[in-house]
């Protein structure tokens, strides 16, 4: 008897799709503080056609600091736990949505935060591949990790893209 191993052939494209279906036809949207992934997850939402209607855009809170004054994630968390961590990823979630917000009466929706280790060393005691992904709606936010995932710098960036979007679209679902 062989065995097999059951692969996953859905794309980053086909996510990002769902993502952008599933916040039009819900009439909300999104926007993205992204620090491991710096500006992955926003390129790839905005690689489907029609997602201005979704997407209101990002921050790339790279440095320590950015993460800090335009997200307004907790310095004493920071300093405490370091930016590699669930509430960190969370509280850039909550800072993306009101980032992004531009008109008071429409705040954006809902708000992604990517955090964590591509390497090529550790940070704050993490282990490469350690990432952390917060999502945001306007009634709760929530952190998802740590994953672990190997590979390259690059590998590692793509599977916290392709994650953080998988999970923006179970939320949606769970939602709509």
């Amino acid at each position: 008897m062989s065995t097999f191993t059951t692969r996953n052939t859905e794309t980053l494209l086909d996510i990002a799709a769902d993502v952008i279906q599933l916040l039009k036809s819900a009439n909300t949207t999104v926007g993205v503080a992204e620090s491991i992934t710096a500006g992955g997850v926003m390129a790839a939402l905005t690689s489907v056609a029609g997602a201005s209607a979704a997407f209101r855009g990002g921050v790339v809170s790279y440095a320590t600091p950015l993460k800090q004054t335009l997200l307004n994630v907790d310095a004493d968390l920071i300093a405490r736990e370091g930016v590699i961590h669930a509430e960190v990823a969370s509280q850039m979630a909550e800072g993306a949505r009101r980032t992004t917000t531009y008109d008071e009466t429409l705040p954006t929706t809902w708000g992604i935060g990517t955090t964590g280790v591509a390497g090529p060393d550790k940070q704050d005691g993490k282990a490469i591949g350690t990432v952390y992904i917060g999502i945001a709606s306007p009634t709760c936010s929530k952190a998802f990790g740590p994953f672990n995932f190997p590979g390259t710098r690059e590998r590692i960036r793509e599977a916290t893209v392709m994650e953080a979007l998988a999970r923006l679209r179970e939320e949606l679902r769970k939602a709509n």
